[in-house]
């Protein structure tokens, strides 16, 4: 190793002990209990095979963990009409308990990960046996309760947990790619999006819920069990100490909240579509299932391009910029081709539309973390105090477009309820859907604010 290459590691090192490590001791003699003069070598960072492994395991763990919790629509059409769940209540509680409660635990999560680095390094393979326990649980549910205990409740909480390493970790396996690696992750929601929809629809209809479940447990184990020993730090773990402290500090200060401020209106008007666009599409223009499904389809064919792109942007432009992009991009073709869609191809283009750029809104988020994590702790730049953790920027990010997440189902009702402006405006906006265009327009609009607060000096 030459000079060069030890002195990068030493810095690399220095960074990964928590801040209660005696000072005066050297990042090589907390390393190993060996010769103290001896500089471990570390895996290449932004390539490499370990690298690239790690990052193929988290695309597997995001499409999983996510894409299931983004197709319980197929779920809940089936619980609903079948029994022993038929006419019963609550269905829906099932799929907001597993979507909310992923987003909205993410800073405790990210917390205890932080906080607890040794144990967490274990955090993956144990979340993914909680998620599969709770899917062949929930597999034997005879009661609505019992579907959002298992595959609800618990099945968040281990996806949770089994995620919170896949966000970590890439932070020290990627660098100068960093934008790119989260887009490349995330976009396997997407890719998830298009193919598990189908798959479950299949095997409901075909052999019921109860071997659906198991099923699908039996796949979560079988894909990721091998893959999760990949999920693992770059860095070593300290061993002087088990616990670290953890800066939350940003999360009051007003570059964070301003930023917090539009995820959150993003949000609320994001989800809207994919609600909504079945129903639109078999209601207002005649289409038949499969393809009134098409139109979710193609969102979700989008995004993984949308969210690729918009992490290679996130590496190469201001961030302020990048959420521009995908502001205009998703406003105008909410307002412009939703709202004056008369025809299924129209819709069809609006869905490729809207995936491209309402879908890489998140991918985006790298570009938040690294500037509120670049700033010191009193959010002046000055680069006083200690700094921002960047996987607890992105939990609390997270935990806002749960918020939004949540928000957006009962808020929906209210938009559609009494179908306003039916008959009394053109296209999309006559439909009966018209307010819940406008609203969902108006929402990716408000999402760019961060925009214009720059260019004011706010931010």
């Amino acid at each position: 190793m030459g000079p060069d290459e030890a002195s990068s590691s030493a810095i690399e090192l220095q960074h990964a002990y928590p801040d209660d490590t005696p000072r005066g001791t050297s990042p090589e003699r907390r390393v190993e209990d060996g010769d103290a003069h001896e500089m471990p070598s570390l895996p290449p960072v932004d390539g490499g095979k370990d690298a690239w492994l790690f990052l193929a395991a988290c695309f597997m763990i995001e499409a999983l963990v996510w894409g299931f919790g983004y197709s319980f629509g197929v779920f809940q059409a089936y619980y609903s009409t079948h029994e022993p769940f038929a006419n019963k209540g609550s269905v829906a509680v099932i799929g907001t308990c597993a979507m909310g409660i992923m987003y909205l635990d993410t800073p405790l999560i990210m917390y205890l990960h932080r906080r607890f680095p040794k144990p967490a390094r274990y955090s993956t393979i144990l979340g993914l046996l909680l998620m599969c326990l709770a899917l062949a649980l929930s597999s034997f549910s005879t009661t609505v309760t019992h579907l959002i205990i298992t595959q609800g409740v618990f099945y968040a909480l281990g996806g949770s947990v089994a995620y919170a390493s896949c966000i970590i970790y890439l932070e020290e396996w990627f660098v100068a790619r960093r934008g790119l690696a989260f887009g490349i992750m995330w976009s396997a929601t997407g890719l998830a999006g298009v193919v598990l929809p189908l798959v479950l629809e299949y095997l409901l209809q075909a052999k019921g819920y109860r071997t659906t479940l198991r099923v699908f447990a039996g796949v979560v184990f079988g894909l990721t069990a091998p893959l999760a020993w990949f999920v693992k730090p770059r860095l070593p773990v300290a061993r002087v100490g088990s616990a670290r402290r953890v800066e939350l500090g940003f999360v009051v200060r007003r570059p964070f909240v301003l930023f917090q401020v539009f995820n959150v209106l993003e949000a609320v008007g994001f989800f809207l579509p994919g609600i909504y666009l079945p129903s639109y599409a078999r209601g207002v223009l005649g289409a038949g299932p499969f393809p009134s499904v098409v139109a979710m389809m193609l969102v979700n064919v989008a995004s993984v391009f949308g969210c690729v792109a918009m992490g290679w942007m996130i590496d190469r432009l201001e961030v302020t910029r990048c959420l521009l992009v995908s502001t205009v991009g998703a406003t105008a073709g909410t307002l412009l081709l939703w709202g004056l869609s008369v025809n299924l191809p129209v819709l069809y283009l609006f869905a490729v539309v809207y995936g491209l750029f309402a879908g890489a809104y998140t991918s985006a988020w790298p570009g938040i973390m690294k500037v509120i994590t670049g700033r010191g702790s009193d959010g002046s730049g000055s680069g006083h105090g200690k700094a921002a953790d960047p996987s607890m920027v992105f939990a609390f990010l997270a935990m806002g477009r749960g918020v939004g997440n949540v928000i957006s189902g009962p808020l929906s009702e209210v938009l559609v309820g009494g179908m306003p402006w039916k008959g009394q405006a053109f296209g999309g906006y006559g439909s009966g859907y018209g307010g819940l265009i406008a609203f969902t327009g108006a929402s990716a609009l408000l999402g760019g604010g961060s925009y214009v607060w720059k260019r004011l000096g706010w931010m």
